[in-house]
């Protein structure tokens, strides 16, 4: 065998085992396509599909730090007191929020299923209580975690946590933080609430309500909530009708809504109630006459007010209000959006408290004391 032929037959050999080698190889698969999520635009802004669903989910909330001097946030005109010793706080009251929420959406054969919670995780400058026996009034108040809502809703049928719609279906009075200095409703129950939409622009709701704290259900008759809204480009119509079943008291209220022009826009609210079965020395809440859905003092109690838009970024707030036993408030404020989502608001409020009975757990006041309070607080929110 000469050498060419050597040379020959190693090559052929080569060959062979590198085609037996290339058949043999490990084919890599191509990587899968990233699945990327997908904007939902169906419910509004901020939704997304999650991923391998039909549902669309936000996420969404605030972080929010109040500080505030003077009596404000009070219940009944008595100052806030410390817990521990029964002292009246002279101090700043300050409380830092952070609260989560969350909303989703998916179409079904029966309409539209929806869930919103809401959880607010707060910290105050002391553990305090108001004359009224109500923690949650004061800004520096809360130091605990609360699951504010936690609803579910198909169709019109809406279940579980929610704010009472004698209160979330008529609105919240004005666009100031002290809102409630003269109250005009108590928010959280468990509800199974129906709303509905007539078209024409009229909407309606029909609420069966559990309550909350000292005004829950004693029986198994439910509170019970009515509302009809009429809605047009200049404004709305809103009235509220509830029944309390422990008291087996009425209350309700009506409310007028009016865009003046882009920049300026009204309300006025008013409420009128029964207290023949309210008053109750022993219990703090309905010391003075006062009920889950009446819970200013004596029969009636306006509150109007409006804002006013100077520009894109700076809105004035204004609000009065009074009730039958002659108290009076008035909150005024300037909010100024620095940046988009970060809003600061400074607010004066002034309340003038008329009297109050004896023989309460929470105060020692007379029908002839009179009492004039100022308060201010500056809020700082980031809202996302």
């Amino acid at each position: 065998m000469n050498i060419k032929s050597l040379l020959l037959g190693s090559a052929a050999a080569l060959i062979a085992v590198s085609g037996a080698r290339a058949a043999d190889a490990v084919t890599v698969a191509e990587p899968e396509p990233a699945e990327y999520v997908k904007i939902c635009d169906v419910y509004g802004a901020g939704y997304f599909y999650i991923p391998g669903t039909e549902t669309c989910l936000r996420i969404g909330g605030y972080v929010r730090y109040d500080a505030g001097v003077g009596d404000i946030g009070t219940f009944d005109g008595a100052k806030t007191t410390d817990v521990q010793d029964g002292s009246e706080n002279s101090t700043w009251f300050k409380n830092t929020r952070f609260t989560l929420k969350t909303w989703t959406g998916q179409e079904t054969e029966l309409g539209t299923l929806k869930t919103y919670t809401e959880t607010r995780f707060n910290f105050g400058v002391k553990n305090l209580v108001t004359a009224g026996g109500d923690v949650d009034s004061n800004p520096a108040a809360n130091k605990a975690v609360d699951l504010h809502f936690a609803w579910i809703q198909l169709g019109g049928l809406r279940v579980g946590k929610d704010e009472t719609p004698y209160d979330q279906f008529i609105g919240y009075a004005g666009n100031v933080i002290q809102d409630t200095i003269i109250p005009y409703g108590i928010k959280d129950t468990n509800v199974v609430s129906y709303y509905f939409d007539a078209g024409s622009g009229f909407s309606g709701v029909v609420s069966l309500e559990e309550g909350s704290g000292a005004n829950t259900i004693d029986s198994y008759v439910p509170h019970v909530v009515g509302g009809l809204k009429y809605k047009g480009d200049w404004g709305a119509v809103t009235g509220v009708v509830a029944y309390d079943s422990n008291y087996e008291e009425v209350a309700g209220k009506v409310r007028l809504d009016v865009n003046v022009t882009k920049e300026l826009t009204l309300f006025v609210m008013g409420g009128y109630g029964t207290d023949d079965n309210l008053s109750d020395p022993t219990n703090a809440v309905n010391a003075h006459g006062r009920g889950f859905y009446k819970p200013w003092g004596g029969n009636w109690a306006v509150w109007g007010g409006g804002t006013y838009k100077f520009n894109e970024k700076t809105a004035f707030n204004l609000q009065a209000s009074a009730d039958d036993d002659k108290n009076y408030a008035l909150a005024a404020n300037v909010a100024y959006t620095i940046v988009p989502g970060f809003t600061v608001t400074t607010e004066v409020d002034w309340d003038h408290f008329g009297h109050f009975d004896d023989g309460t757990p929470f105060g020692n006041f007379t029908k002839a004391d009179k009492k004039d309070s100022v308060g201010g607080i500056v809020r700082f929110q980031r809202s996302f």
